[in-house]
Parts: C-alpha cells; structure tokens; sequence
C-alpha cells in the first residue's frame, strides 16, 4: 500500500486522537492557568497528561481494534465448522438468504452451487449476509500508534508557549497566545474531522472549537475556584 493511502486509512484515528490531546492537553494548561501555577508546573502537569493520556487512549484504542478483529474471526472460525459438520443446515442457509433476495428456480440453484464450492467464498458470504460482520483491515497495532502520535502531536500545541517561554522568556500573555496556537490546531483538526466524517469543513472546525473553548472555560473556572478555595 502506497504511504499516502496508508495515511488516509487511518485518518479518522489521527483526527479523533488529535482532537482529544488537544481538548485535554489545553484543558489541563487552563486549569493551570486558572489556578495561577508557576510556568514549570504547567510544563509538568502538561507533559505528564499528554503522555500517560495519550498512552491510555492509544492503549484503548489497540485493544478496542484487537477485540473486534478477535470476534470476528471466532466467529469466522466457527462458519468454517458449520460447514464442515452441518453441511446441508448451511447449504439451506445460503439458499434462504438468495431466495430472500428475489432469486429462484435455476438462477438459485447456480448461485447455491457457485457459492459452496468455495469454502472461503462460502464463509465471506456467511460473515456478510448471516452475520452482518465485516472485517476490519486495518492494523490494531497502527490503529494504536495513530492514536497516540496524533495525541501527543496535536497535543503539545497549548504547551508549547510554554516550553519556549521557559527555554527563552517572551514579553507576552502567554495563556492569550496558548489559545490562539490551540484554536488555529482544533481548526486544523476540525477540518480534517470534515474530511473524515464528509461533512462540510466550517462544521467540522466550528464544532471542535466549541468543545475545546468549552473544556478549557470549565477547567480554568474549576482551577481559579480551587486556588481561591485553597488559598
């Protein structure tokens, strides 16, 4: 598979892990913020979300992919035994299901006889038609490393302000340009989203927006209440 078709297979991974490092990453920064926390604590408690988020989510998403790839083969396991020890149950099945769909006489007769000559043809057929399951091609292992290379990648967007101001102060509000980086990546993000759920793109960037602008009011809130509380 050429590189740019393997990208596009795992797109929406790569979209769903970015939207979520970013909504959290920013999240955590906010609340930060809204606490008054020095520039390294925020680093710190940054850093450590993105990473041991990021690391729970693309773990989540691995053995969420390995589960269903794992149930579909039991069951396609379990279609290859029918076959062999009820042959002629899974016979009438097949001719069930294509005289269900309008086939009959000697038309159904051929397609019944096309269909169970092949073992793996009969089995792809019982996996569709009967069961109503589709394999997932893509990798459990890709799905996982998308998901976390998005997650810390989008993610470390609200951080790095941060990082540079601690490597090379700057003269400005750095939770005001925080915010500006962090909205122009949930537009970027939200576009992609657009690409992937084939809707149009100022839906896909207005909806990331809202969730992260929200995420980040309720954790800036929460952390200004708590210092105020705790103090």
């Amino acid at each position: 598979m050429a590189p740019n078709k393997k990208i596009e297979k795992y797109l929406s991974e790569f979209v769903y892990g970015g939207i979520d490092g970013c909504v959290t990453t920013f999240a955590v920064v906010a609340g930060a913020v809204g606490a008054s926390l020095d520039t390294g604590i925020i680093i710190i408690l940054g850093f450590a979300n993105l990473l041991a988020d990021g690391f729970a989510m693309s773990i989540g998403a691995y053995l969420s992919a390995k589960s269903d790839l794992d149930n579909f083969n039991k069951y396609k396991q379990r279609e290859y035994w029918e076959i062999e020890n009820l042959h002629a149950e899974e016979v009438k099945e097949i001719r069930d299901i294509y005289e269900s769909k309008g086939f009959e006489g000697e038309l159904l007769d051929k397609v019944v006889n096309v269909i169970t000559s092949d073992k793996d043809r009969w089995v792809d057929v019982m996996m569709k038609e009967e069961l109503k399951m589709i394999k997932n091609e893509k990798s459990p292992q890709l799905i996982g490393l998308a998901t976390f290379i998005s997650f810390c990648l989008v993610g470390i967007i609200p951080l790095s302000t941060y990082l540079v101001h601690f490597i090379h102060p700057l003269s400005i509000n750095l939770f005001f340009l925080s915010s500006i980086l962090t909205a122009i990546g949930f537009a970027i993000i939200g576009a992609m989203k657009a690409v992937v759920n084939e809707t149009t793109v100022w839906k896909g960037i207005a909806e990331t927006l809202i969730l992260g602008i929200v995420a980040a009011a309720v954790a800036y809130f929460v952390g200004d209440l708590l210092e105020k509380w705790i103090s």
